[in-house]
């Protein structure tokens, strides 16, 4: 079928300009626009680069009373064919972000007029809840709401159908068949019980959610931390706090078994890059480091090919952000630790209590940890 797709792309805008005024849209283009040579390309005259070529040649030949217009859509424009994004093809990018909280909402109606829901549904809580979730993200959820309505024999969808289709789309579905040891389920349950003690004491940290010790994914437990609101920006305390409550778990471990686990290996990863990127890219280092970036990255997402980091510092430097990362992790490791040892009864008090009902939601937790009924929130 050599030469096909040019064959397409020859009679696509033929037709396009018989129906002008028109528009032509081209879904993932990257498909076909990917930068063209190289290796890993398939060479220079494979089928794609045919079919690229005869776009190209296509929108070179617009003239001003074409009237047709291409739009096109990608989620990969740091592979685009630098080609295509010259003056007079596509030389106007759009970049969409993903939906805000009154976006979330709107967009979690559209999703909700197909399908019968039952009364008190609350789109704003569910879109507060669904903070960096893209559209099809929230249209998921809500087939999944439906589908676990109808599971439950339900005729409407429940509240409870939704929350339960966020937590599958936003941290993977339940393995109630991964049978853990006695030991291995309390020593899940204190990590847990870590994570959300440290974090719910960090005054930056995010808003304690839900704990659970049901496993997810690769997960043996979850702590669940939401943010109040749509953030835009991050404190430098902010940072530290979250590298704080991630450390909270292993924490736990150390203080309760007085030993360690591999539990906490995904918690230091993330620790570290956040650690990592205070020095590097947010000037957030100490005064070895100053207020530079380290780091240089090579190449645009709108030149054809992938921004790559190339190393532009000195060994001495790589050594300062190497002492930074481990000096800010010890410190806020022994920050957890000693707030973890204050709050040691409860923690055991908490822990205790979530071995029985395997999830706990925050007002329970707040109970528990301050002895006080809980104000719910409006």
């Amino acid at each position: 079928f050599v030469g096909v797709g040019a064959s397409r792309v020859r009679d696509l805008f033929a037709k396009a300009k018989r129906n002008s005024p028109c528009i032509i849209f081209i879904d993932e283009i990257d498909a076909v626009g990917r930068q063209r040579g190289g290796a890993g390309f398939g060479g220079g005259h494979d089928e794609r680069e045919q079919t690229l070529n005869q776009i190209l040649t296509e929108m070179d030949g617009f003239e001003q009373e074409t009237n047709v217009i291409v739009i096109a859509a990608t989620n990969r424009p740091d592979v685009l064919d630098q080609a295509l994004l010259r003056p007079g093809r596509f030389d106007r990018r759009i970049f969409i972000d993903k939906p805000d909280l009154e976006a979330r909402e709107k967009i979690l109606e559209v999703h909700t007029k197909n399908k019968k829901m039952g009364k008190n549904i609350n789109l704003n809580v569910i879109a507060q809840k669904t903070v960096g979730l893209a559209g099809a993200d929230l249209e998921n959820i809500m087939n999944e709401a439906a589908i676990f309505a109808a599971k439950g024999k339900n005729k409407t969808v429940s509240q409870k159908d939704i929350d339960n289709a966020v937590e599958k789309v936003a941290l993977g579905p339940e393995k109630r068949s991964r049978k853990l040891s006695e030991k291995e389920v309390r020593i899940t349950a204190y990590h847990e019980v870590g994570h959300a003690i440290v974090g719910h004491l960090c005054p930056e940290s995010d808003a304690l959610h839900k704990i659970s010790i049901v496993s997810r994914g690769n997960a043996l437990g979850v702590t669940w931390f939401l943010p109040q609101e749509d953030q835009f920006t991050t404190s430098k305390q902010k940072f530290l706090d979250e590298i704080c409550g991630l450390l909270g778990g292993r924490a736990a471990e150390e203080l309760i078994f007085k030993e360690i686990t591999t539990g906490a290996s995904n918690d230091l990863e993330r620790a570290s890059a956040i650690a990592r990127n205070m020095a590097m890219r947010y000037g957030m280092g100490d005064d070895d480091l100053g207020l530079v970036t380290y780091g240089e990255k090579q190449g645009s997402m709108f030149q054809g090919v992938d921004p790559s980091t190339a190393r532009n510092y000195s060994e001495e430097q790589a050594r300062n952000i190497d002492d930074f990362v481990r000096d800010t992790i010890n410190k806020q490791y022994t920050r957890a630790l000693g707030m973890l040892k204050k709050h040691k009864t409860k923690l055991e008090s908490i822990t205790k209590t979530l071995l029985k009902t395997e999830t706990m939601d925050k007002d329970e937790f707040v109970e528990i940890f301050t002895g006080k009924k809980a104000k719910k929130r409006k």
